[in-house]
């Protein structure tokens, strides 16, 4: 008898693990934007910069970044675009990702599906009439997302991009900080997308150290949109890493 309770007790406990790890049923399934991708072992990363506010750095990282030859990705809010007209065109003129990070770097978690489409549209406009170019990459304001955020971007023909790399350079926490944190960042490994910001104290100062660290390690740098699948079938695990479907 003692042993028919046992196993029954194991039974049961094996039946409530295999339930507790099943979605529940109805529930919405919560959506992830792409953190870092499967390279297959390629060592690729990209650098990224969030360009919402000042300019005046923006000159010295196209200087750096021309001089390693490294095209980068600039997501940029379309009232940084209006403010700054000439320097998103240098930015795509020297073929660098030109992608959107808002209108009006909005705490879109607060507002509804229509609302983010709209801010998103805005932005996408103003990048077109300045660059010519159709943008598909997009970056939630403060790293802020839920479904609606991404269902709004995918609907707007948006690939949403975060990163696993980051930087902290808004914290200011020095020259040579910011540099560790980026080469030996515990995430950094082929796939990984870098967290920077145009107009940090010390990132134009640091990127120089930054790519010649990253080139050091073996690491070929490319934009996002070479670095994300697109147009094929995929998935994101946990992680929000991109896995092409098999």
């Amino acid at each position: 008898m003692k042993n028919v309770k046992k196993y029954l007790k194991r039974v049961v406990a094996i039946v409530l693990a295999i339930m507790c790890s099943l979605p529940v049923l109805g529930a919405p399934t919560k959506k992830l934007p792409i953190y870092c991708v499967n390279t297959n072992g390629e060592k690729k990363v990209a650098l990224s910069f969030d360009a919402a506010w000042g300019a005046d750095d923006t000159d010295e990282l196209l200087a750096t970044l021309d001089k390693y030859q490294v095209k980068a990705t600039f997501f940029i809010v379309g009232d940084w675009v209006r403010k700054y007209p000439d320097m998103v065109k240098k930015l795509a003129d020297a073929g660098h990702d030109i992608a959107n990070h808002s209108n009006k770097h909005p705490h879109m978690n607060q507002m509804s599906k229509d609302a983010i489409k709209k801010d998103i549209m805005a932005a996408h406009e103003v990048l077109k009439n300045v660059t010519g170019q159709e943008a598909n990459l997009f970056r939630p304001p403060y790293g802020e997302y839920n479904n609606a955020v991404i269902e709004a971007a995918q609907e707007c023909n948006y690939y949403t991009v975060q990163w696993d790399v980051d930087s902290l350079d808004w914290k200011e926490y020095g020259l040579q900080q910011l540099i560790d944190k980026v080469v030996k960042h515990k995430n950094l490994r082929p796939g990984s997308i870098v967290l920077l910001h145009n107009n940090a104290k010390y990132t134009a100062k640091a990127l120089d150290s930054i790519i010649k660290g990253l080139i050091d390690q073996g690491y070929t740098l490319v934009p996002i949109s070479e670095l994300i699948l697109k147009d094929v079938p995929y998935t994101l695990d946990h992680e929000g890493r991109q896995q092409p479907v098999r």
